[in-house]
């Protein structure tokens, strides 16, 4: 057999497939090329110096042994980094290498391009071509710890919160997710640690940003050929806090360009603060290898206030707002909303404004009147994991036995139930029912509610389970 570049990477990869786990094959050694092969030294092209970096660091003494194994002790690899050059074509630099452990320092200095010392890192926040970059934290310093009230739903989280805020990256809640449903204070507590790093760290650069906007960021990056400086960029930042990752789902190149920023800052000791509407577990459409990620720190969920929280929310907001108000109309609005913080501010606000503009005397009628109207007129959020354990629960059934490949009657009926009302009470696509319901394709759901439809009208024990499960769905 001739004995060539191909061959002798081949050989290799056979022998490093067998050591690594099959994920880490995928992402670190798929994407490389070998690119020549002259006497003992074999060059492989990587993607990016990022990439080149990584081998170095994690996997050199595997791709050692694999080349001494074809090409004997005097081995030498060479690595072929593309460099992104934006003021003409693309050019790769060739970085000389030895393939064995040596100072981190020198292949750096030896790969880094005279011309990136000179050209200024563009910063996503700013106008193109401003030359100093100036990074603005976009925290609200109205979100503190201060007025985040403590309570047995949120104590971890907030524990954990003040503990990196203390120890920025020198926690082992890192990265720390923050979950919990709408309302119930993510985005005031992420808010939180980033002021309270400020205050503590001056010189530490934090940042707040929406997934959303980190999204179009990365897009606008691609379009202006600027990717290295997007990515450039968040790399220098010391502490990053995304809201909402979960609107990172089936954004395939969006996760791809995070997977390696949050890589680069938890392997420097940087701080990632993350807030989810879901836990890691439950969330879609997210790449393995990065809820792998998500869940090397602390997962902490924010659950809905008890009574004596939201009796001390509720006054904590009348007292920054200046107001006075009787503790039994305190005490009837606690009871009565209990869903989330955001709903209790609200009627807090709706309950002052009625007294300023209509000259109205705060009262416990007054109090009814507009919490009547307020329930009235919110809408509970259901989701699919909702629909699915409430169906389950109504068939005495779990989960796992809902989403089965079984073809048996009954479950097959609950879980086209479980189909008909995702479609009916959330905005969600079939297709992304049919794979959250079971891993099922859009015809089968679609099948499904026309076979509800059919059997409402045809059967009365039928039209009983819709009956019913529309009332607990829908309460």
């Amino acid at each position: 057999m001739t004995v060539n570049a191909d061959s002798v990477w081949n050989e290799c990869l056979s022998f490093i497939k067998d050591n690594i786990k099959p994920q880490a094959y995928k992402t670190w050694f798929e994407p490389i090329k070998p690119v020549k092969l002259s006497g003992e030294a074999l060059t492989i092209q990587v993607p990016s110096k990022f990439f080149y970096e990584w081998l170095e660091e994690h996997y050199i003494k595997l791709l050692r042994v694999a080349l001494v194994r074809q090409l004997g002790n005097d081995a030498k690899l060479i690595y072929d980094v593309k460099m992104e050059n934006n003021y003409s074509s693309n050019r790769p630099q060739i970085v000389k290498i030895p393939s064995s452990n040596r100072d981190p320092l020198k292949p750096q200095k030896v790969t880094v391009p005279l011309e990136s010392n000179k050209r200024e890192l563009r910063n996503p926040f700013v106008i193109p071509g401003l030359q100093k970059v100036k990074i603005e934290s976009q925290l609200n310093p109205n979100y503190n710890f201060v007025n985040f009230i403590e309570g047995d739903s949120n104590r971890l989280a907030r524990s954990a919160g003040m503990a990196v805020a203390n120890k920025p990256g020198g926690t082992s809640f890192n990265p720390l997710l923050i979950y919990g449903g709408v309302g119930l204070g993510k985005t005031h507590l992420s808010h939180a640690i980033g002021v309270d790093i400020k205050d503590k760290y001056p010189d530490k650069t934090v940042l707040y940003i929406s997934s959303e906007k980190f999204t179009q960021q990365f897009i606008d990056s691609v379009k202006s050929n600027t990717r290295n400086d997007f990515i450039h960029f968040y790399q220098m930042i010391d502490v990053l806090i995304i809201d909402d990752v979960q609107f990172l789902s089936g954004k395939a190149g969006t996760q791809d360009v995070f997977f390696h920023i949050f890589n680069h800052l938890h392997q420097n000791g940087k701080q990632v603060i993350l807030t989810s509407d879901k836990a890691p577990v439950d969330m879609q459409d997210i790449e393995q290898r990065l809820l792998s990620r998500f869940k090397w720190g602390l997962s902490a969920e924010l659950q809905a206030p008890d009574y004596e929280t939201r009796i001390s929310i509720l006054q904590n907001k009348l007292y920054r707002d200046g107001v006075e108000m009787p503790e039994e109309i305190v005490e009837y609005i606690a009871k009565n909303i209990k869903s989330n913080v955001r709903e209790l501010e609200g009627v807090i606000i709706s309950m002052i404004a009625q007294a300023s503009f209509n000259r109205r005397e705060f009262s416990l009628e007054l109090a009814k009147q507009i919490v009547d109207k307020f329930v009235k007129n919110t809408k509970k959020e259901v989701s699919i994991d909702y629909i699915q354990k409430e169906v389950s629960k109504y068939f005495d059934m779990d989960v796992a036995t809902l989403q089965s490949k079984t073809r048996k009657r009954h479950i097959v009926q609950a879980r086209q139930l479980a189909m008909f009302f995702a479609k009916r009470l959330t905005k969600t696509s079939l297709a992304s029912i049919g794979n959250q319901i079971g891993q099922r394709d859009h015809a089968t759901v679609l099948h499904a509610c026309k076979t509800v439809d059919n059997l409402t009208e045809t059967d009365k024990q039928f039209r009983k389970y819709v009956d019913d499960l529309t009332k607990k769905l829908t309460f």
